[in-house]
């Protein structure tokens, strides 16, 4: 088959700033994004379905719960100054991301569980000579993950389930002048449905400390859609498929929970992301695409590498009423600086958050949160960039930055 590389390096899941470095969006519940997502050997609610399943069999409440949340995403726009191409920004993007969790009630000692959320995308669109790159780059996934843990004895369990994600994309570019003597834009649509699983082991060494590990399996993002080539000056416009494999990468975290006092407890988090499976993009078509082969048909190298992200969170009991929670990460980008671009111009975040949770009765409890992700400035020196208009002069990258705003109510029956 004849591969598609986009002259612009945009990949369908690469898409700008997320929550995480590069395209993963892990906070899906209130109390993930309270606590920057230092949630998992704490995980107690209905959302513990998707963050640690193993921790289903240990919560306190033996009825069934159910957790309804939404997300408000809203990405600043970034600004870019540039020795050679000038200067060009970002759209603001506001993005509205539902989630939703359900545990089982107890059952001796087994647990169900089923979480249904969006565990990467969002889109990105530059004004000026960036559209020549990333026009428009959106990624919708949805990912629907039913779960079961079993409690061996009364300090260990273990847990996991299957992972099945929907995706979507559009890709579209046009060109600004950047390429000589043709004018050509293309505008790709796709889709997908792929599978992997997730695993989980919780141990209780005292009444105080919670421990816990988490695997997420790799999961291939195999899209498959249209793409329509066209070009103002020479070449006819083309109709044909085309299909992209990107990687949703493997990811395990080591988590520790300990209660200072019967009220307040401190959880810390390492999460380490398998994204050296990025090794290169390419599109793939089912036959030439003529005289676009030139612009279109080289594979683009990504060489990611993996990444560390540090989360601590703070969860404390205000009265039986009120909890009150707070959180910090650091998350490293698996993006190499020679490798970035229009499509995805990544860098190391702080990540600051804040929540809280009120029991309006004995079934119903509501909540809110907020989480601030400051990306730092990403500056490529001219010649370092592997992206043939970016290595003639500087790019600055700067204030980048993403808003989350959690609402939600938990029920039990």
């Amino acid at each position: 088959m004849k591969k598609l590389a986009l002259v612009s390096a945009i990949s369908l899941a690469a898409t700008g700033q997320a929550m995480a470095a590069a395209y993963k969006l892990p906070e899906s519940s209130i109390n993930a994004t309270a606590l920057s997502a230092a949630y998992v050997a704490n995980a107690h609610g209905a959302d513990a379905s998707y963050y640690n399943p193993a921790a289903m069999v240990f919560s306190e409440e033996q009825r069934a719960s159910i957790e309804a949340d939404l997300t408000l995403v809203h990405l600043t726009s970034i600004n870019l100054t540039s020795t050679n191409l000038g200067t060009d920004s970002t759209k603001v993007e506001n993005i509205p991301v539902p989630t939703f969790h359900y545990i089982s009630p107890a059952m001796e000692n087994m647990r169900f569980g089923l979480s249904v959320v969006a565990p990467g995308g969002l889109s990105k669109r530059w004004k000026g000579i960036g559209k020549t790159f990333a026009e428009e780059f959106t990624l919708e996934t949805i990912e629907i993950n039913p779960t079961a843990s079993f409690k061996i004895n009364e300090q260990f369990s273990i847990g996991g389930g299957v992972r099945a994600i929907r995706s979507s994309g559009v890709v579209k570019s046009s060109d600004q002048g950047v390429i000589p003597v043709i004018s050509p834009s293309r505008d790709l649509k796709g889709d997908s449905w792929d599978y992997g699983y997730n695993l989980a082991l919780h141990i209780k060494p005292t009444e105080q400390l919670k421990l816990s590990a988490t695997y997420r399996s790799k999961i291939d993002l195999t899209v498959e859609g249209h793409a329509t080539l066209s070009d103002t000056v020479a070449l006819p416009t083309i109709y044909t498929a085309a299909s992209v494999k990107i990687p949703m990468p493997a990811s395990l975290s080591l988590a520790a929970a300990y209660d200072v006092t019967p009220e307040t407890t401190v959880e810390l988090v390492l999460e380490r992301t398998y994204w050296s499976a990025y090794k290169q993009l390419d599109f793939e078509y089912p036959a030439s695409i003529g005289g676009y082969t030139p612009l279109f048909d080289n594979p683009s190298a990504k060489n990611w590498k993996d990444s560390n992200t540090l989360r601590i969170g703070l969860t404390h009991q205000v009265n039986p009423r009120l909890t009150m929670m707070a959180g910090f990460a650091y998350d490293e980008t698996p993006t190499p600086e020679a490798y970035a671009g229009f499509e995805l111009p990544d860098s190391d975040a702080k990540i600051f958050s804040l929540g809280a949770r009120y029991n309006y009765s004995d079934d119903l409890s509501i909540g809110a949160a907020l989480l601030y992700d400051q990306k730092k400035k990403l500056v490529i020196d001219a010649g370092e960039s592997t992206n043939p208009f970016l290595t003639g002069g500087t790019q600055t990258f700067e204030d980048a930055a993403a808003y989350l705003f959690t609402v939600g109510l938990e029920y039990k029956f």
